[in-house]
């Protein structure tokens, strides 16, 4: 097919590799523009713009799809289909309806369940069992489209952002390549999605990373892996602001106020059970475990980091 296919980040990059090795045709690559980044906050491209011009696909970049000017600009390619990966816009109807064959989504949760921004971090800090991967045919409700294909993945006991993420980017770059042979073959045809079982994965606000020891440790264990490697889940302690990278949660009696470390091997009170953080890092260090963090941050027991 001639395609216009359109995303940003690297979640994006294998669905793109994988449809021009299937050998269909992308006739331009829409993209975030390039944004501040680094800690010289230069402006850099994102990850599909960079794919895109290593394959020599034109790449467009506008800031928004809801002008006229735009639209006839999108409508002039004359793509079969729309290809939607992590794009960042939402898509306008004159968009939506421009290809022949309409707008497919590769979405990173098995809907209904997690429509929204965040789905990955979500459905790991809610403790679900698994996720996945619906290519959904596109229409102006938030992820509310019907379904071609699903695929579920498993989220284990240590599961984090960053391994789901590339699991799921995995997964939907094959996908997107089945989905667009069964609709070429007629064998794929769209299914409306469940009424029932539809949640909602809000976009993750900065001030949810610090780590709340009121809640339960449990809850705070899966906070760490949905938010690694973004945002990072922090504490404070002496003044400074200490990354959680990975923990283990202990169902314990509080014995102290929530925030308050209970013993040498930095095991902290929550509102229900302890938190015992296992990989931390320090502002402008490397990630150690928490027997070498301790070494150089003494943190005793009674301390609170609240």
């Amino acid at each position: 097919m001639n395609l216009v296919f359109m995303g940003t980040p690297e979640f994006s990059v294998p669905a793109l590799d994988a449809l021009l090795a299937a050998g269909h045709r992308v006739l331009a690559a829409y993209t975030q523009p390039p944004r501040p980044a680094g800690r010289g906050q230069k402006e850099q491209t994102s990850p599909v713009q960079r794919a895109a011009e290593r394959h020599g696909i034109p790449v467009r970049a506008p800031k928004s799809l809801r002008d006229a000017a735009a639209a006839a600009e999108f409508r002039a390619l004359g793509a079969d289909l729309a290809v939607v990966a992590a794009y960042g816009l939402i898509l306008p109807k004159a968009i939506l309806d421009a290809p022949l064959r309409g707008c497919l989504n590769i979405h990173a949760s098995l809907l209904p369940r997690w429509r929204g921004a965040a789905p990955i971090q979500r459905a790991i800090e809610a403790g679900d069992a698994q996720s996945g991967i619906t290519i959904m045919v596109m229409e102006e409700g938030l992820d509310t489209g019907p379904m071609l294909l699903k695929e579920s993945v498993p989220i284990g006991p240590g599961t984090t952002a960053a391994a789901l993420h590339d699991a799921l980017a995995a997964l939907g770059a094959r996908l997107i390549v089945d989905a667009l042979a069964g609709l070429e073959n007629g064998a794929l045809l769209p299914v409306p999605q469940p009424a029932a079982g539809v949640t909602y994965a809000k976009k993750i606000a900065k001030e949810e990373a610090r780590l709340d020891w009121r809640a339960q440790a449990a809850v705070l264990e899966r906070r760490i892996r949905a938010f690694n490697p973004f945002p990072g889940a922090w504490f404070e302690a002496k003044g400074e602001r200490i990354r959680v990278l990975a923990a283990v949660a202990e169902p314990r009696a509080r014995a102290a106020a929530p925030g308050t470390v209970l013993d040498a091997g930095l095991a902290i009170a929550c509102g229900e059970g302890a938190l015992r953080p296992t990989l931390l890092q320090r502002a402008g260090k490397a990630p150690v475990a928490a027997d070498a963090f301790l070494r150089g941050f003494p943190l005793l027991p009674g301390t609170s980091v609240a």
